[in-house]
């Protein structure tokens, strides 16, 4: 047998008129080829589907086997039709996401909630960037977007700044160090150093300062939370460096300050790497658009603006 998509609604629409002339109004066509293609089906089939000198026209047990099967497949091929539409007009998609920011994740989630209400027919999911080479994936296609720090020259794939931020210095309130108006590289050395569980190469205060530097800290603390290294930091259990924001946005107690990595301090920025065909997908660009507005309202939010 060869049944086609045009043989089920024929089945469906006659079905649901009760007569050939009405279906054949209903399907846009006229009621002889109806007439022949019921025929059709019907010599493939082997079969009668209709119920002959019946009125209203009904279907037989083998017609109602076949509008079973209608009634399972064309809803199918019909949500399948407006997935392939949405695609292609930008409405609908998969935006999965890989961060290579552990500190990242509380400034991401509010965006994701407004981009979820927005394009709720854009498949959504967040990993961690840390755990996998990101960008490799990305050109992969088996993620969508990567939020980095770290740009990199790669075809295919174009880098958007996100927003600019500063790692800065974070120290108990009766640590000495806290008393300089800045650190340096050397003021790491007798140091323990409390990190976020990342490998040290995309940590700023080793790639920007103490690496070039050729400075190993006394010791290297490893901990999840922001809100757990603060902790520590206040407790004078060693030291830490974090995104300017993140400690502004910070609620956990005050007993800790914050000095500038050097004395013109180390500005970084972030960026949103996409494919460069999926740059300007409506979706993608509503992502990075309110991702950057978030960031701002962040900023000003933790600076008390």
């Amino acid at each position: 047998m060869h049944i086609e998509f045009r043989h089920l609604r024929t089945i469906k629409a006659i079905h649901e008129t009760g007569g050939l002339a009405r279906a054949a109004d209903t399907l846009g066509i006229t009621q002889s080829a109806l007439s022949h293609q019921i025929k059709g089906i019907e010599d493939q089939a082997g079969v009668e589907l209709f119920v002959r000198r019946s009125k209203p026209l009904k279907l037989s047990a083998a017609g109602m086997r076949l509008l079973a099967a209608a009634n399972r497949i064309l809803p199918e091929v019909a949500a399948l039709e407006a997935e392939f539409s949405g695609l292609v007009q930008g409405r609908a998609g998969r935006m999965h996401i890989a961060i290579e920011c552990h500190a990242c994740f509380e400034w991401l989630f509010p965006v994701l909630e407004g981009f979820r209400k927005a394009w709720p027919d854009v498949d959504v999911d967040i990993r961690p960037g840390l755990a996998f080479d990101a960008l490799p994936a990305l050109r992969k296609e088996e993620v969508d977007l990567v939020v980095s720090s770290d740009p990199e020259d790669m075809p295919g794939v174009t880098f958007i700044p996100l927003f600019d931020y500063e790692p800065v210095f974070v120290a108990a309130s009766q640590h000495p160090l806290a008393q300089k108006p800045f650190v340096t590289a050397e003021d790491f050395r007798d140091e323990t150093l409390i990190t976020y569980p990342v490998d040290r190469a995309r940590l700023d205060v080793f790639s920007q300062l103490l690496t070039p530097a050729k400075v190993v800290p006394k010791d290297v603390r490893q901990v999840e939370l922001t809100a757990v290294i603060l902790l520590l930091v206040a407790s004078n259990r060693g030291v830490a460096v974090l995104p300017d924001w993140v400690v502004r946005q910070t609620t956990y107690g005050s007993d800790y300050v914050t000095r500038p990595l050097t004395e013109g301090g180390i500005t970084r920025r972030l960026y949103a790497a996409v494919r460069d065909n999926e740059v300007d997908l409506p979706y993608m660009a509503h992502l990075v658009r309110h991702a950057r507005q978030e960031a701002v309202k962040l900023q000003r939010e933790a600076a008390g603006v």
